[in-house]
C-alpha cells in the first residue's frame, strides 16, 4: 500500500510503502518497497493513510435498545468513519455490569466482524450508584474500562473505592461529570439561549464541580482518571491544571463541543440536544485551545443513537444525545485542520495514537508489528453530511447539510478490508472484491 502515511507513533509524516502480511504491518518504506512482486500493490496516490481512529465513548445500545441501534449497525457507522477500534459505554439494558454482558457484547461484535468493539464494564451494579459491581470478573472477561456513563458517580467514597480498585487492575476509570443537584431537570446550560426558549437549565457549575472531586480523588488515590465529554471553560481549567502538575488524568472532548454553540439549539432543537450541554463561544474558544496545546489530547464522539420518533419530540420530551461516528472525522478536518488551527499529526494523536494508549488496546500506530488497522483518507474530497445516508440506525445529527472537505474512503482492520469507496463489507450488496479494489482508481477519485 503506497500513499502520504501520517503516523505521530511511528514517527511518520511522508510519502511511504506500507507492507502488510497476515494482518499485521512487517514494515514501512520511504519509497518502494523491496520483494514485493508476489504481493497485490494498492496505489493511493495522494490520499492520507493514518492509523485506524480510536473511539473511546460511544454507545450501542445493545441489549436492550436495538431500535436505536445494534453492535451490528454501530460497528458499520464506525468503519464508515474511519474508526477501526471502539469503546462502548455500559448503559444499556440490562447494563454491562457482569461478565456475561461482557462476553456478550464481544460475541456480537466478532459476529458483526467489522471494527473492534471493547465492553466498558458498569462501576455499580445496575448503575445504580450503590454497590460495586464484580469489576475483576469483567476485567477478565474483556472490559477495557469501567463507567457508570449516563450517570455520574456522586458518592464520593465509592468514587474513592473505584479509583483504586481500577488501578489495581490496570483499568481507567471514566466518569460522566454531572453533580445532580446542580442539573436535574435542565436541558440546556443557564444563559441567553435557555431564558430564550423558556425551558429549564443546567448550572454551568455542575460538570466543574464534579470535575473538582474527581481530580481531587485521582490526587489522594492514585487511580486512573479518565474525564468524559467536558464542555466548560471551568472545567478545562481544572483539567489543565491537573495534567501540568502531573497527575495520571486524561479527558476527552466531542466535536460538537468543539464546533457548535448553545445557539445550535434554536436551529436544530433536539438534534442538539446533548448531555453535557452545549456551552457558549468562551466554553467553545477554551476547548479547541486546550486540544491544541496539547493538554486536552483525546477526541471521542459520544456517540448517541436515537430513533427519530423519540428526537422528533419537544426539547424537554427528546432524549439527550447526537450520533458522531460517521462525521467526525471530517467535521474536525474541515474546520480545525483546514483552517490552520490544528495540525493533522495533532488530530491523529487526539483521535487514534490517545485513546489506544489511554484504554491500553493494539492499535493507534502503524508501526512494525501493529496490527493492520488503518484508514485512508481523501483530503480533496467534497461532501455534505446526509443523515441518510447513514449506516447508524440514528439519524439524530446537528450538522445535517454540513459541506466537508476530506472523508474516510476505506478501513481497513487487522488487514482486512472492512469499508471501500463509502461501501461496508457484509452490509453493503455491492461491495467489491480485493481485486476489483486493486485495480480501481484510488477510493474516492471518481466520487463527487
Amino acid at each position: 500500500m503506497k500513499g502520504y502515511l501520517c503516523d505521530p507513533g511511528a514517527g511518520w509524516e511522508d510519502r511511504a510503502t506500507i507492507l502488510i502480511r497476515d494482518g499485521k504491518v512487517e514494515a514501512i518504506f520511504p519509497d518502494e518497497a523491496p520483494d514485493i512482486s508476489d504481493l497485490p500493490v494498492l496505489d493511493l496516490q495522494d490520499h492520507l493513510i493514518l492509523p485506524g481512529l480510536v473511539d473511546m465513548h460511544v454507545h450501542f445500545r445493545e441489549p436492550g435498545g436495538e431500535y436505536k441501534e445494534t453492535i451490528a449497525s454501530g460497528s458499520a457507522a464506525a468503519v464508515a468513519g474511519g474508526f477501526t477500534s471502539v469503546a462502548c459505554m455500559p448503559n444499556t439494558s440490562p447494563p454491562l455490569d457482569n461478565a456475561a454482558q461482557i462476553s456478550y457484547v464481544l460475541k456480537k461484535a466478532r459476529l458483526a466482524d467489522l471494527a473492534r468493539v471493547y465492553p466498558v464494564g458498569a462501576v455499580t451494579l445496575g448503575q445504580q450508584g450503590e454497590n460495586l459491581a464484580d469489576h475483576e470478573a469483567m476485567a477478565e472477561a474483556g472490559a477495557v474500562a469501567f463507567s457508570d456513563d449516563g450517570r455520574p458517580i456522586m458518592n464520593s467514597r465509592l468514587m474513592a473505592d473505584v479509583l483504586k480498585k481500577g488501578s489495581a487492575l490496570g483499568r481507567p476509570i471514566i466518569d460522566h461529570c454531572e453533580d445532580l443537584t446542580l442539573s436535574a431537570g435542565g436541558v440546556v446550560y443557564e444563559g441567553a439561549t435557555g431564558r430564550c426558549l423558556g425551558v429549564p437549565m443546567v448550572s454551568r457549575a455542575a460538570e466543574s464541580v464534579q470535575v473538582a472531586r474527581d481530580l481531587v480523588l485521582q490526587r489522594a488515590t492514585g487511580g486512573t482518571l479518565h474525564l468524559a465529554h467536558l464542555s466548560t471553560r471551568e472545567s478545562v481549567e481544572l483539567f489543565c491544571r491537573a495534567r501540568e502538575a502531573g497527575q495520571d488524568v486524561s479527558a476527552e472532548v466531542t466535536p460538537h463541543h468543539l464546533l457548535l454553540t448553545e445557539e445550535a439549539v434554536k436551529v436544530c432543537a433536539a438534534d442538539a440536544k446533548m448531555n453535557p450541554p452545549l456551552g457558549d463561544a468562551e466554553d467553545r474558544s477554551a476547548l479547541q485551545d486546550a486540544l491544541v496545546q496539547g493538554l486536552l489530547d483525546i477526541v471521542a464522539t459520544d456517540h448517541a443513537p436515537h430513533h427519530q420518533e423519540e428526537k422528533g419530540r419537544s426539547l424537554l420530551e427528546a432524549p439527550f444525545g447526537v450520533v458522531g461516528l460517521e462525521t467526525s472525522f471530517a467535521l474536525l478536518y474541515t474546520f480545525l485542520v483546514k483552517k490552520g488551527l490544528l495540525t493533522l499529526e495533532a488530530l491523529v494523536r487526539a483521535m487514534s495514537l490517545h485513546p489506544a494508549r489511554r484504554l491500553n488496546i493494539p492499535g493507534g500506530t502503524l508501526s512494525p508489528g501493529a496490527p493492520a488497522d488503518l484508514v485512508v483518507v481523501d483530503p480533496q474530497r467534497n461532501w455534505s453530511v446526509d443523515q441518510r445516508a447513514f449506516f447508524s440506525l440514528g439519524k439524530n445529527t446537528p450538522f445535517q447539510g454540513w459541506k466537508l472537505c476530506g472523508s474516510p474512503v476505506m478501513t481497513m482492520v487487522n488487514g482486512d478490508m472492512k469499508m471501500f469507496r463509502g461501501r461496508v463489507k457484509g452490509v453493503s450488496a455491492d461491495f467489491p472484491p480485493l481485486a476489483e479494489m486493486i485495480k480501481a482508481r484510488p477510493p474516492g477519485q471518481d466520487e463527487e
